[in-house]
């Protein structure tokens, strides 16, 4: 089944973490993450407020994944009577600490941080996510140890480093896919939906060939559905059209061929299913905000 062949072929970025200590009775309010964030408790008890006030109990072993740009909040067990708000991600290459309340009393211990994930590389896995997952791992010992072995890596600047803590995140991201179709089937729609084998065989045609040609209409004949009813099902599933979804697939690779392959922008345009240099220039610019050549060099430059 397909969802067998994402959870094979994962593409993860993960990016240095945060420890994240809070005393009894304080209140830590963080800001939008620029990318997917990742809190797993390590120790102690709490409460995660999404930015529309919704409850999420933290125990150990929980994980709260945060959409991008979402501001939250991280409260310890306890009346609240203090709070520390912190304005913008830390930053830097290594693996940093934030302390709301006292260094000698930590009754809430959270690692956090930006993780990239991806179906090889093209589909952003969690692209539809617009509210705060949390998900219980506690039946899973495994993932303690994936947490504990990233902070271990992400301590120490030895070469593997990067290789080894994404394949402990991916460890981790395997229970969690695991876990969601039973616990919370809003949460990622698409997931369900990889349960039909009609939408199935669509969404790995597109991944595996982005640039052929499709319509709404060849697209239901491969789900064997009729156009109308595939593009409600597709639009309810994935949050956005058929047509959409292939145009998003087709930048995204895009943007990883201008960043990492030695291609001219012609032939990225060819590979991604643009006969047109300056249609693909209009469409990746009104996709990333840059024309394709400044795109390339400023990936280039970082």
């Amino acid at each position: 089944m397909l969802l067998n062949k994402l959870l094979s072929n994962l593409s993860v970025h993960v990016k240095p973490f945060a420890i994240c200590t809070l005393s009894e009775g304080w209140r830590l309010h963080l800001p939008g993450p620029p990318g997917l964030l990742f809190h797993f408790v390590m120790e102690g008890e709490g409460v995660l407020y999404g930015p529309h006030g919704d409850a999420h109990p933290m125990s150990p072993m929980h994980l709260a994944v945060v959409p991008i740009g979402a501001k939250h909040v991280l409260e310890a067990s306890g009346d609240v009577v203090n709070e520390l708000r912190i304005d913008s991600p830390p930053a830097g290459e290594q693996v940093c600490q934030i302390t709301a309340g006292s260094n000698d009393q930590a009754d809430l211990v959270v690692s956090c941080g930006i993780v990239s994930v991806r179906y090889g590389k093209s589909l952003n896995l969690f692209d539809h996510l617009n509210e705060v997952l949390a998900v219980d791992l506690s039946s899973v010992p495994q993932a303690m140890l994936a947490f504990q072995g990233i902070m271990a890596e992400q301590s120490r600047a030895i070469a593997g480093s990067d290789a080894m803590t994404g394949a402990l995140m991916t460890q981790c991201l395997v229970h969690l896919f695991r876990r969601l179709p039973s616990q919370d089937e809003e949460a990622l729609p698409w997931l369900m939906a990889l349960q039909d084998e009609r939408l199935a065989r669509v969404i790995d045609l597109i991944l595996d060939a982005p640039g052929d040609e499709y319509t709404v209409d060849s697209l239901a004949e491969i789900a064997a559905m009729s156009r109308s009813s595939f593009a409600e099902h597709f639009a309810r599933s994935f949050g956005r059209s058929p047509m959409n979804f292939v145009n998003h697939i087709r930048m995204q690779r895009a943007t990883q061929l201008l960043a990492v392959e030695n291609l001219s922008i012609d032939e990225v345009a060819r590979t991604i299913g643009y006969s047109s240099r300056s249609h693909f220039s209009r469409a990746f610019k009104e996709h990333s905000g840059l024309p394709p050549r400044d795109f390339r060099s400023e990936s280039s430059a970082h």
